[in-house]
Parts: C-alpha cells; sequence; structure tokens
C-alpha cells in the first residue's frame, strides 16, 4: 500500500490522484543497485526457471511473480534503461519537494500523465518505460527544466541464453538440436565445422518485444567434448599412431580410421619417431565454406615386446655395419 512517503520496498507516484506503487527491481531480482550485467542476468536466470509457467501450471502466484521478475530484468538487463530508472529512482526527493507528492504526479510539460499500454506489465513499467500514453524523457530528469512528453518506445525484447554438448564427430559432421521454448518445439540444425566457444544466433526466438519491438533472439554457445582419440587445432586433427620399429626403419603402408573413413597411409623408410605426417583435406570442415582442414599423424615408434636370438644377431650385425 501506497505512503507519504519513501518505503522500504516501494514508494508512490500519483496519477490523477490514484497513486501507484514504484517498483524496486533490485529487490525482485534480489541483487544489489551496484550488481554487474552479469550478476542481473544470473539471478534472473535462477528466477524464471523457479517461477516459469511451464514449472508452475494453474499457479496464478507464480505467473505474477513470472512477470514481475520479466518486468524487472527487461529494465535492469539493458544498460540504457537500467541508467534511466537508477536516475528516476535518485530524483523521486525532488518530485516530492515540488509539491507531486499527493497531488497527481505530472509530466514536465505540466500536463499528467494519461493511458497506459496494456502490455501486461505494470503500470509503473508502462508509465516509465513504454507505455502508449505515458511515455517519458528523462533527459531532464535532474533539473524539472521544461522536459517533454515523448511517445512509447518499441524495444527489442531481451535474448535468450543457451549451451549445447556436442562431440567431436558431431561437429565434424553436424548436428541437429530441439528446444522448447514457451510451448514451441523449435529443432535448430548446426552445420559442420563449428568450434568449441563459438556462438549461434536464432532470430527472434527470445522474449517478446515492447510495444510492438521486435522479439528478442536466441544465443547458443557451443561445447565441443574432449575426444579420446583426436585433438583439434583450428580446423585441423592431430591424432597418435603407432607404428613398428621394421616398418619405421624400413617403410611400408598403414590403415588409419579417420572421420571420413578408412585410408591408406604410406610411410617412408627411415621415419623418425615424433615426426608428423599431414594428410589434407581429413580435418575439420571450415565452418560455412567449402573444403576442411588436415589430418596430422605423429609417428610413435613402439618396439616389440619381445626379441628372438636370430633378431637380435641381426639387430647386432646392422650396428657394426
Amino acid at each position: 500500500m501506497c505512503g507519504d512517503g519513501l518505503m522500504t520496498v516501494s514508494y508512490c507516484i500519483y496519477k490523477g490522484g490514484e497513486s501507484m506503487e514504484y517498483k524496486d527491481y533490485y529487490k525482485v531480482l534480489g541483487v544489489d543497485r551496484s550488481a554487474k550485467q552479469d550478476e542481473i542476468k544470473k539471478a534472473y536466470r535462477k528466477l524464471a526457471v523457479k517461477y516459469h509457467p511451464d514449472k508452475n501450471p494453474g499457479d496464478k502466484a507464480a505467473e505474477e511473480k513470472f512477470k514481475e521478475i520479466s518486468e524487472a530484468y527487461q529494465v535492469l538487463g539493458n544498460e540504457e534503461s537500467r541508467k534511466k530508472y537508477d536516475e528516476l529512482g535518485a530524483n523521486w526527493k525532488q518530485y516530492e519537494n515540488m509539491g507531486y507528492g499527493g497531488q497527481g504526479f505530472q509530466g514536465f510539460d505540466g500536463q499528467g500523465f494519461e493511458g497506459f499500454s496494456g502490455s501486461g506489465f505494470s503500470d509503473f513499467f508502462d508509465m516509465f518505460f513504454g507505455g502508449q500514453g505515458g511515455g517519458f524523457d528523462f533527459s531532464n530528469i535532474g533539473g524539472f527544466g521544461g522536459g517533454r512528453r515523448s511517445r512509447s518506445r518499441a524495444m527489442k525484447g531481451q535474448d535468450l541464453t543457451a549451451s549445447i554438448d556436442m562431440t567431436l564427430r558431431e561437429a565434424y559432421s553436424g548436428s541437429q538440436r530441439m528446444f522448447k521454448i514457451g510451448g514451441e518445439t523449435i529443432k535448430i540444425s548446426i552445420k559442420p565445422g563449428v568450434k568449441d566457444g563459438q556462438t549461434l544466433r536464432v532470430k527472434g526466438k527470445g522474449h517478446p518485444g515492447v510495444n510492438g519491438g521486435e522479439n528478442g533472439d536466441l544465443l547458443m554457445k557451443i561445447n565441443i567434448l574432449q575426444d579420446p582419440v583426436y585433438q583439434r587445432d583450428g580446423d585441423d586433427l592431430i591424432r597418435t599412431v603407432n607404428i613398428d620399429v621394421y616398418t619405421a626403419i624400413l617403410g611400408g603402408k598403414i590403415e588409419i580410421d579417420t572421420m571420413k573413413g578408412n585410408v591408406s597411409v604410406p610411410i617412408k623408410p627411415q621415419t623418425q619417431n615424433n615426426s608428423m605426417l599431414r594428410l589434407k583435406g581429413l580435418g575439420m570442415p571450415h565452418y560455412g565454406k567449402e573444403g576442411s582442414g588436415s589430418l596430422l599423424l605423429k609417428i610413435q615408434l613402439v618396439l616389440p615386446n619381445h626379441f628372438s636370438d636370430k633378431e637380435l644377431e641381426l639387430i647386432k650385425q646392422a650396428k657394426e655395419a
């Protein structure tokens, strides 16, 4: 209930003799006024998951709470609107001292605010951040120097974020994921060659816009899991292959299982331990483009567990020669 002065959680704004409660959006999200943007985002996501209507079907209290935290994030999650909101709070005492406290809150041009957007947000939000007749110009909020009414401004909805775990083989061949957003199931196709940490954007699948503004986007961060065989270096793949000492000395061929299937790889005579062989076109696909990187084979010599007497004698003769 509104009172005459500043309250712990909120204070009153008057419109045509009817009082309206100031929304303490920081308290709604449970963060300090000095909170950084990522802290605000984290707090919002935690509360949104808890009170989302899909998790609380038929619970009107949870639905109202979800609307309240969404409204708070719509303002505090945007640096520009947060700055305006902070300026409004900082100058509230000036409004009260100038006689606006109980006589109907007036715009700087002397006209009362009238009409609200009916956007689903509170009257307070509509008045200061997007109401059809209650738009407000904050350019003179500190000086009361003859400011003006402003038109309601369309605002883009906040973006949604998600993370996707993928194996390296999925990243190699491309993949698809299904998401359920606001009751709508959407299928996301991920092109071959996507990189770890890469963020993909799906337009229009975020939070709804305000006052006719476009929807936010869905941002998906890719997390590629460690592979037991391959290491990735850009679009090149690296793996270790074992060859016996005889093949290393005399040369020959080895069969390698690659992402594209089995290939026969020639080994030159006198191949050194830890040397690298490059197989062009057998690495990761270039994301969104033609072509692929290379597959790099790191040669690891493996000695037999046991030599026969004859083998040892021949090796001795080779050494002496």
